[in-house]
């Protein structure tokens, strides 16, 4: 399949999918600069803020998006859109209690839990975004996606999430 068709695929999707692809890379590319930048400072307050509104805006959309269906319009996928929004919440909460390092940790397992996991399921062959990213390679895709999160989770246990809340 030609790149022009794959980029058509997004192009054309509805809307609230166009929406919540936007905000869910935004909060991947971005997450790693806000919540595992060694200086916290303004920037880093900044960029935590505008991540916490991506991945808000991510899980909020979701709800919107209905092409796999177990519950009525829902399935397991919108369960971890629930629990991104206990995880945020506990978060906010944890940095304004001044619980700097547990509030480190709480935003880092976001990152993986709550951009990670539904990334992995996204990138399933025959899903949209999957067609679109790997036109004719959907294993491919697939099975990079669960290499590069399980060595992400992997380096950041094996180095430690606290390492840089100081």
């Amino acid at each position: 399949m030609d790149q022009k068709l794959t980029m058509e695929i997004l192009l054309q999707a509805p809307t609230q999918i166009q929406f919540h692809i936007t905000c869910a890379l935004y909060a991947l590319l971005i997450g790693p600069v806000a919540i595992f930048r060694i200086r916290r400072d303004k920037v880093h307050r900044w960029l935590g803020y505008s991540w916490v509104v991506a991945l808000a805006m991510t899980a909020l959309s979701s709800f919107f998006i209905f092409g796999f269906r177990i519950w009525g319009p829902f399935s397991p996928i919108h369960l971890l859109s629930v629990l991104t929004f206990v995880g945020l919440a506990r978060g906010v909460w944890l940095i304004r209690q001044g619980r700097r390092i547990e509030h480190a940790r709480q935003m880092q397992a976001l990152y993986f839990l709550a951009l990670g996991i539904p990334g992995v399921f996204t990138l399933l062959p025959g899903r949209m975004l999957s067609e679109a990213l790997f036109p004719g390679y959907a294993v491919f895709g697939f099975g990079l996606a669960v290499v590069l999160l399980g060595v992400g989770i992997w380096v950041w246990r094996q180095f430690g999430p606290l390492q840089r809340a100081g």
